[in-house]
């Protein structure tokens, strides 16, 4: 069975929105799973103040890589904004089915740290990032494992 994208043009929030940026299919040999890639803006902006992607789907790589990765840009952290769009793209998981998420992040990665607390994720435990990871080899050798209950 192909995987079904759904539109999600605008997620619109109070402070912010999420615009879909594009959508990226899996790839079982790299064993990717499907993908939402969203630009976060100031609300009824267009000017992206950061990004925000969901992965779709359950494996080994997402419980070190996370089914949420986002960024802000520098002039605009500090206002919960990542938090923010992490609440929004909720709606996203839902209409997938999906209860339960991973959000991961570098150990001394604070804001991130902060983010995912913010949201309500339970930190599992810190875990070494397997060599064969390829997180493992772009430099990164440790993940802050936090499972989001997002019903």
């Amino acid at each position: 069975m192909e995987f079904e994208f759904f539109d999600f043009d605008v997620i619109k929030g109070e402070e912010i929105d999420l615009h879909l940026m594009n959508t990226v299919p899996g790839n079982k040999e790299k064993d990717w799973v499907p993908a939402y890639h969203f630009n976060i803006t100031l609300s009824g902006l267009t000017e992206p103040i950061g990004k925000i992607d969901i992965r779709i789907g359950h494996n080994e790589n997402l419980y070190y890589g996370g089914h949420i990765g986002y960024s802000v840009k520098k002039e605009y952290r500090g206002n919960r904004y990542a938090a923010k769009a992490v609440l929004l793209i909720k709606k996203v998981a839902h209409t997938h089915e999906l209860e339960k998420l991973f959000i991961t992040c570098n150990p001394d990665n604070i804001p991130s740290r902060k983010t995912c607390e913010f949201v309500g994720a339970n930190l599992l435990e810190i875990v070494d990032v397997p060599e064969d990871n390829d997180m493992y080899q772009r430099g990164e050798k440790e993940k802050c494992i936090y499972e989001w209950v997002c019903t």
